[in-house]
């Protein structure tokens, strides 16, 4: 018994240190970030200004190809092909794709809204597919076969492009070696809900501070998968959109770096995009995230480790791509605990000491490597609001929601390890604007119960379990964290499963539709 007591405080010690170590990246971020931040302000490194239309001749102005990619979008498709065509741009040099791979009645919706555009003079194409081979990526690299732009920008169907987003970002292509320019994402709908609130600290955090850090420093960065823009020919020259993991932004844009295409990156330029207004699709859209992340780490890590590019740049890549490991590890992190403090119980007292160090060590670290991600979004808030000291209270929440997802991240990390495939899982959108919209009219593509709820609800008792024998034993010290990870696990939890009760007014999609998707 005393080896396998040795084995998980081992195994529990190696799991903080790796905890520990992603914490300390958070401050790493923060300070990269301090050292050039104003590079990523649009004009002020470089000076491009913007592109003047009715000042340039047109024969001097690019052909540009706006792709929209959507799927069963019926409550947004109509506010994005109306958003894209505000777009500065002459109509002549300006070529919208509809790559519709809809099996409901919103491809019959874009249909009509791209033939009222085509009369009006917009070189506008509804593309829709059949099959969905290769999802996003094969639509994407399908709808780059026909296009005529010299460069391809990318919006999603729940984002509002900027008016000015072109005439801002095509110049910066004057430089040869740049291949994408990403633009940061804003919020429609933060203030929705606690959820939303909690999601927008997220997603503030990596476009006000990490993609900064990356870009100013000279390290890699990822494109998005929307709102940003590409030129065609480093599409081509990394090997074009592939479909083999769930996040083909995240693998073409570090085969892009290692065939050594630069990217750009500008806080200021700003496409507003609605957050997902249900725990459901929340969850949806962070297992894709997650599996796709790690298995673009599978593919490309080997790639990256025998390129030619330096220490500073690989490491930083690999840790990029192995951010989601922390989800896992966090699992490992509360599932330890008990063994170790009911240790007494079924193995000698010197282990059990041991085991008692280890943890006030692991307390101490993870307070610690806590502090890294609290500083991060703290400073990305600063930033960004004029209100930051009152949207902080907001934290709590985040930490809260970002334990309690996972088990979902935890089940995509080791699918993606294992090598297991699954579908492509969309996230729905419901053009949730604001706090009078009420979901409940509008939840026609209602995804079903996730199974992972009944794990989640049992890392919340066991959680709750673990405090209790904490206090018991007198080591209060795991408590704090305690009472956030059960705390995220029951909301998580409970809000999944009050969403599954929920009838909608309108009839859910078809049952086999959504599974092909």
């Amino acid at each position: 018994m005393d080896i396998i007591a040795l084995i998980i405080i081992a195994l529990y010690s190696i799991d903080i240190a790796l905890l520990f170590f992603f914490g300390i990246h958070s401050y790493i971020m923060v300070y990269l970030y301090r050292k050039n931040e104003k590079y990523c302000v649009s004009g002020q490194d470089v000076h491009m200004d913007p592109i003047d239309i009715s000042k340039t001749p047109e024969s001097e102005i690019p052909v540009v190809t706006v792709q929209l990619p959507v799927f069963n979008e019926f409550y947004v498709v109509d506010r994005l092909i109306e958003a894209t065509t505000q777009m500065v741009w002459p109509k002549s040099k300006l070529e919208i794709q509809v790559l519709d791979d809809s099996t409901d009645e919103s491809k019959d919706k874009a249909a009509t809204l791209v033939e009222m555009y085509r009369s009006r003079g917009f070189d506008i194409h509804h593309i829709h597919r059949t099959n969905r081979q290769g999802h996003k990526a094969g639509a994407l690299k399908e709808g780059l076969e026909v296009a005529r732009g010299e460069f391809v920008a990318i919006f999603d169907a729940d984002f509002l492009p900027a008016s000015d987003f072109l005439v801002k970002t095509v110049p910066y292509f004057q430089e040869p070696g740049i291949g994408m320019v990403q633009t940061r994402w804003g919020h429609i709908n933060d203030d929705y809900s606690v959820l939303t609130k909690a999601q927008s600290f997220g997603i503030d955090g990596h476009f006000m501070i990490e993609q900064v850090a990356r870009n100013c420093n000279n390290l890699w960065m990822n494109f998005n998968g929307t709102g940003g823009i590409w030129r065609r020919q480093c599409i081509v020259d990394a090997g074009n959109w592939q479909s083999d993991t769930l996040t083909e932004d995240f693998d073409l844009s570090y085969r892009a770096e290692l065939a050594g295409w630069s990217f750009r990156y500008f806080k200021d330029i700003v496409n507003p995009a609605e957050l997902p207004a249900t725990m459901s699709a929340f969850k949806s859209q962070q297992f894709r995230w997650c599996k796709g992340s790690i298995q673009t780490a599978v593919k490309l890590i080997p790639t990256i480790l025998r390129s030619k590019f330096s220490r500073k740049i690989k490491s930083e890549a690999i840790v990029h791509l192995l951010n989601y490991s922390v989800h896992p590890l966090m699992m490992i992190n509360i599932l330890l605990c008990l063994p170790l403090l009911l240790m007494d119980v079924w193995t000698g007292f010197s282990i059990y000491d041991l085991s008692l160090a280890v943890l006030f060590g692991a307390a101490t670290l993870m307070s610690l490597g806590t502090f890294g991600p609290v500083v991060f979004y703290i400073y990305s808030q600063r930033e960004l609001y004029p209100d930051w000291k009152k949207r902080i209270w907001w934290m709590p929440v985040l930490m809260m929601i970002g334990t309690g997802i996972a088990v979902v991240c935890g089940r995509a990390f080791l699918e993606a390890i294992l090598g297991i495939q699954s579908t492509f899982k969309r996230t729905p959108k419901y053009r949730i604007e604001n706090k009078s919209d009420k979901l409940i009219e509008r939840m026609k593509y209602k995804l079903p119960l996730d199974k992972t709820v009944f794990i989640e609800f049992f890392m919340g008792f066991y959680c709750v379990a673990c405090i209790y024998f904490s206090i018991v034993k007198n080591k209060p010290f795991v408590v704090p964290f305690m009472l956030i990870y059960a705390a995220g696990f029951f909301y998580v939890a409970l809000s999944s499963l009050s969403e599954s009760f929920v009838r909608v007014k309108r009839p859910a999609i078809d049952s086999a539709a959504d599974a092909r998707a």
